[in-house]
Order: structure tokens, then sequence, then C-alpha cells
């Protein structure tokens, strides 16, 4: 049985393909499976995955016969893992040598449930370590203390699931599956379930995983409706912190967060498709209303004055200026 399992959803990257492919073969390893997830693509992904998989006895390659989602293609390869850890890379992004090697002997160290990592922002030449806003490095932590307070930068405002690792047992009887309703902002759900979950987590000081930012192919470039699954994502999570034990004490930091991604998109709804755009308008306003209103008065009440005036405006029916 492998060590890890390496998922890596691969949709229309054929301009990229080569290089992450070359990342996983530089970290490759006899306790190492890669899991390589073709949605449906129409450009040159197919092939490339072929070639490269055909040569390397622990990659396997699924494939979906329609287009399904990054949701869908991480829970594909969830689904088909057999390592005692697990991973993901998105198809457009690369590792540096000996990454993973590194991800499972602090995971072997410290015993915890998961771990999260930087990572290296690649933005053309320039490069950005990014970190997590973990309270400690390489020690193993409560992951319900890496979600609160609400006026500060917390583990879960790190949506990159593709920065960390993650026991198998984690998956086990369907659990920690990727929600695929959500053609974006998955992701954010996924890490806040992942701290409300899990028993134990670190967070690691290593940065060999390179996120290439600004694809144009990528999700976070699209104008059109499938920016607004961040609000699904948010219900979805406000639903379940009711549910929880401790709903009071995480309540207004899922809120607060909440207002933050509203004010975030109606602070570019210009650059949307006309539709998206009045949508979003729309959806949002009635997002407040539905927020336990307590949470969103106490939010209105501590934020900066710029986003408490455009959200309440947005939530009184004005116009936000």
């Amino acid at each position: 049985m492998p060590r890890l399992s390496v998922v890596v959803p691969m949709h229309n990257v054929g301009a990229f393909a080569e290089s992450t492919l070359r990342s996983l073969a530089n970290n490759a390893g006899p306790d190492v499976e890669f899991l390589l997830v073709d949605d449906c693509s129409t450009d040159s992904t197919s092939s490339v995955i072929d070639r490269w998989a055909e040569r390397r006895p622990r990659a396997r390659v699924i494939r979906h016969e329609k287009n399904m989602g990054i949701a869908q293609a991480r829970n594909s390869g969830i689904d088909a893992a057999d390592g005692e850890f697990v991973t993901f890379l998105d198809g457009d992004d690369w590792y540096g040598p000996g990454h993973l090697a590194e991800l499972v002997r602090a995971m072997d160290e410290l015993g915890c449930d998961f771990a999260r990592t930087d990572h290296v922002q690649a933005t053309g030449t320039e490069r950005v370590i990014r970190r997590p806003s973990a309270p400690a490095r390489n020690i193993v932590m409560d992951p319900r203390e890496g979600i609160a307070p609400a006026d500060m930068e917390t583990m879960v405002d790190y949506p990159f699931v593709w920065a960390g690792i993650y026991r198998r047992r984690l998956f086990d009887d369907g659990g920690m599956r990727f929600a695929t309703e959500l053609r974006t902002a998955e992701d954010r759900l996924w890490i806040w379930q992942l701290h409300l979950k899990a028993r134990t987590y670190a967070s690691l000081g290593v940065h060999g995983v390179f996120y290439r930012r600004g694809v144009a192919t990528s999700l976070t470039q699209i104008k059109d409706s499938r920016q607004l699954d961040f609000i699904p994502s948010y219900d979805t999570l406000l639903r379940e912190l009711q549910q929880d034990p401790e709903a009071e004490r995480f309540l207004l930091k899922a809120v607060r967060t909440y207002c933050a991604m509203i004010a975030f998109h109606i602070g570019k709804a210009n650059e949307y498709e006309p539709s998206a755009a009045q949508r979003l308008r729309q959806e949002t306003r009635a997002a407040l209303h539905r927020m336990p209103q307590h949470a969103l008065e106490e939010t209105l009440r501590t934020i900066d004055s710029t986003r408490s005036r455009l959200l309440s405006r947005l939530r009184d029916g004005r116009k936000a200026a």
C-alpha cells in the first residue's frame, strides 16, 4: 500500500500539463501514487496525461465522460486513493523536488490528522511565499482553535486545499467529500468542515507547492454565474454551524467572512456578465436577510465603515455605491 496518494484534477490544462507532470516525476517514489483525474478535457491534456502515465506504474488515470467540475474530480481521486495520506495538486500548478517526501516525514513525526503548509504564489516570474495564519509552527494543535477570532485572519481564511496533507481516515465512510453542487468556493466550505471535524492539526514551515496565479482558464478568472457559488457555500456552512454544540463560538467568524465575500464580489460586480451581476445583487441581499441577524448586526458594527455602509445599503434595498 502506498504511503501517499496525490489527487490531480486536470481539465483543459494542456499549456501547463507537462510542467505539472514533470514536477510529479521529481517527487515520485515507491510509496507515492498519482491519481490523474481527467475531467473530460477537450484540448491536449488527455494525450499528455496518457503519455506520462504509461511510463509510471504508480500513476492511474481516472476519466470523466462529461465535465463534472473540480469538486467531483477531487472526490473521484479520493474514492480511488489507497494511501495512508492524501494530498491534492491542481493541474496547472507544480511541486518543488522532494516536497512530498517532506510532507510525509512531517506527518510521521507529528502524528496529527492533517497539516497545512505555506505555498509559493507564482505570477509570471515573480515568486511570493504565502503562509497560513497559524498560531504556531510544527506543533500539534486543536483545529477548532484555528477558526476564531472573528476580527482576525485565521486558518479558515486559507482555503487552498492543495497546501496540505490529510490522513486517509478523515475520508473513511464517505467523509470529507467536496460539495459537488458547488462549482467554485467548494474549498472554503471544505476547509471549515475540516477544522470542525478533525481532532488534531499542524502548520508546517514547508513551501514546496507552487500556485500559478492569473491563469486565464482558472475558475478564479471567470466572470459568469459560477462566481456566485460562494453564496450556497456559506449558506451550507451557516446551516451546519447552527447544529454544532459550539455554534455561538464560531458563528460570528462565519458571518463576518461571508460578509467580506459579499463585499468583495459586489465591488467587482461591474466586471461580471450582466446577468450574473444582477443575480449577485439579488441573491446577496437575500443572503444578508437569511443570516443570524444578531451576528450580522455585530459584523456591521465592527467591520470597516466602507464595507459596513455597502452591506447596509444592500440589505436595505438601496443602491450599493
